[in-house]
């Protein structure tokens, strides 16, 4: 799948949304990318993740690993594709871990899954709780829907693949255009800014 044909998909979906965000950053920008609407349909999370999949095949992952909440879908579906295990990371006293009785094996070749990366900061987080739990496998990359950071976010793997770069504007508050032209400000997302 290529840029064109992923923001396609984005974009039947509903995912790719045009306006004035508040950004978990507190930055604002005139686009956001609501990738639930992406996961909420089965026909587009399988288009996505398979793509993801076919990005890594070659690679031969064992198993498939994700944050919660949204990783949950992605790691099963990409694993799905793969024909391998799926597992996530949830919270635990704030903490990204292993739950449920999910393990990797020293030996396992390890691909991880997430949605959307600006600053890249959930995937390494929970790079560092694989290593913490000695749990990490081999890490072979880190695939994901939407690279937000220009590409400059390296997670010191072997192979890193985004399905939609997009270069955005951001802009702090104070010099907002958007703002200046009082068009109404949206808050998306599960984090507070």
């Amino acid at each position: 799948m290529n840029q064109e044909q992923a923001l396609e998909v984005f974009r039947k979906a509903g995912a790719y949304l045009d306006g004035h965000f508040l950004l978990t950053s507190g930055r604002h920008s005139n686009a956001y990318v609501e990738k639930f609407n992406i996961l909420q349909h089965p026909q587009h999370c399988a288009a996505v993740c398979g793509a993801i999949a076919d990005a890594f095949r070659d690679l031969k992952p064992d198993v498939v690993v994700g944050p919660a909440v949204g990783g949950i879908l992605l790691a099963y579906e990409t694993a799905r594709a793969l024909g391998v295990r799926g597992i996530f990371l949830e919270r635990e006293e704030g903490k990204l871990k292993l739950r449920r009785g999910f393990e990797i094996g020293p030996q396992e070749k390890v691909l991880v899954v997430e949605d959307v990366v600006t600053t890249g900061t959930s995937v390494f987080e929970l790079l560092d709780a694989l290593k913490a739990e000695k749990d990490e496998g081999r890490i072979l990359g880190v695939g994901y829907l939407v690279d937000r950071s220009g590409g400059t976010v390296n997670f010191g793997v072997p192979r890193q693949h985004a399905l939609l770069k997009l270069d955005l504007p951001t802009w702090d508050p104070a010099y907002c255009p958007l703002c200046k032209e009082n068009v109404p400000l949206t808050k998306r997302g599960s984090r507070k800014a």
